[in-house]
């Protein structure tokens, strides 16, 4: 019986060796020829700076419908202590008339379009962009540049969308993890334009007038700090002759001064708890400084964040994971989701994980982050790479599904980056990244780093700032 047994382990040994089954690397580049072949043949992003100072990034698809919008450098990073929330309250404004236009009639041409006109703003950014069918393009560009160039702020409406942000500060008060997010900024960059919250304190709401403002447009609204982005079915040298037409006479930023220099935003390790046994479940983020978007080690980060991942307790297969961590999340209980972020800016970032867990879970699911940190450090395989640069890869495809999608990452990388990376290097440039990068990475932005945490609700259980500091390293004998 035991020589029939060396046999055939003796046999399946041969036949493993044969059939590569556990041969590493080869079998791992699953990335095929086809893919390859669909990344390279994608529409060309095609960039022309207008003599204005203003850029224009288009990517035709030839699509019935098309999304077109303006990509403005500045936010609330651009504010001072004084006016701070005026960009997002200004992103408001654009919506309430123009000197062409009164309210009513900006939504009933948007509706008879059948278009979406809509907006956002966030710590660098500030986005104008509609949705609508390709010949309808040349109004919806019309439409953006009156908003831009012609809002009329009046005093009535300035004092009824007061009101308006107001609630919305109230409804973003009650959603935990965006409290979290920003007190975890707070505290990162706490003394810096990066540590303030977007919408901006209740006071500075309650006292921002017209001349605001009307001294925020000028200062940021101009056209060496435009981009005009399309995709889907939307003709290039169409676009440039569009943007020339609304935008080309636009001057500025106009300054009373010259404006100091952007300085860079100084991250620092520390905490601020917000203890409130009250709420049910504790939700808690602790990060390390990251990168920014130009930084070389921006894709290795990509690729460590994902193998952090993120699992949520009603997803299937929670101990059968390929994570360790959604594994020990899944068989120990010590919480109820977590999702790793990697959040870019210009010329800093923060990595780094946010967790909802029960109260007496706090301690259990910090230690377990902690232990993955160290892994990624010293022993991560390539196994474990090959899978998450895979799965990355399949999430960078999925998240430019949409004209709309498309047109905010031509917006963002051409503000970011000042052209668009195609989606073949970018392919390259993850591909590329091996296990000893991810250990670089892991010793660079963790071993020995101090960290940043956040943490609101019933958080008695979490460690001491000082514990957790000292699970940042790892002493080998």
């Amino acid at each position: 019986m035991a020589t029939r047994l060396l046999r055939v382990n003796s046999a399946l040994r041969t036949y493993t060796n044969k059939t590569n089954l556990v041969k590493t690397q080869k079998q791992w580049k699953s990335t095929s020829p086809l893919l390859k072949e669909l990344l390279i043949n994608q529409p060309a992003t095609k960039i022309t700076t207008l003599d204005c100072g203003m850029k224009v990034a288009s990517e035709d698809s030839g699509a019935p419908t098309a999304t077109v919008g303006l990509w403005i450098d500045a936010g609330s990073r651009f504010e001072t202590d004084d006016n701070n929330g005026v960009a997002h309250f200004m992103e408001h404004m654009a919506f309430k008339g123009t000197t062409k236009r009164s309210q009513t009639d900006l939504e009933l041409e948007i509706e008879n379009m059948g278009a979406h006109l809509n907006a956002y703003t966030s710590r660098e950014q500030t986005v104008f962009y509609a949705k609508c069918l390709s010949q309808d393009v040349p109004k919806a560009i019309e439409i953006l540049s009156d908003i831009i160039q012609n809002s009329k702020l009046g005093e009535s409406e300035i004092e009824r969308e007061r009101s308006v942000i107001l609630r919305e500060m109230q409804e973003v008060e009650t959603n935990l993890q965006e409290v979290v997010f920003d007190h975890l900024h707070a505290s990162a960059y706490q003394g810096t334009p990066l540590g303030k919250t977007i919408l901006g304190p209740t006071k500075n709401i309650k006292s921002i007038t017209r001349n605001d403002l009307v001294e925020y447009v000028k200062s940021y609204y101009g056209p060496p700090r435009f981009v005009l982005a399309g995709a889907g079915g939307v003709d290039h040298k169409s676009l440039v002759d569009l943007a020339d037409k609304h935008f080309g006479k636009m001057k500025g930023p106009f300054y009373d001064e010259i404006p100091p220099v952007t300085q860079p935003c100084r991250y620092t390790g520390s905490e601020i708890r917000v203890r409130d046994d009250s709420i049910p479940l504790a939700h808690i983020a602790i990060a390390v400084e990251g990168a920014g978007w130009a930084d070389a080690d921006n894709i290795p980060l990509m690729v460590a964040n994902t193998l952090m991942g993120a699992w949520d307790r009603s997803q299937g297969g929670g101990v059968n994971s390929a994570n360790l961590l959604a594994r020990s999340a899944a068989f120990e209980g010590s919480c109820h989701s977590y999702q790793s972020f990697n959040t870019c800016y210009k010329d800093t970032g923060l990595w780094g994980v946010y967790y909802v867990c029960d109260p007496m879970q706090c301690e259990t699911f910090s230690l377990n982050i902690q232990g993955e940190w160290m892994r990624l450090c010293v022993s991560v395989t390539e196994k474990e790479v090959e899978r998450a640069k895979n799965i990355l890869k399949t999430n960078m495809l999925l998240q430019l599904d949409g004209t709309t999608a498309i047109c905010e990452d031509i917006g963002r990388q051409i503000l970011c980056y000042d052209r668009r990376i195609p989606l073949h290097e970018l392919e390259a440039r993850i591909d590329s990244v091996t296990a000893s990068n991810i250990h670089d990475i892991g010793m660079k932005y963790i071993y020995d780093q101090c960290p940043v945490i956040a943490a609101v609700g019933p958080v008695e259980n979490l460690p001491d700032y000082t514990w957790l500091r000292a699970g940042m390293y790892r002493i080998r004998l």
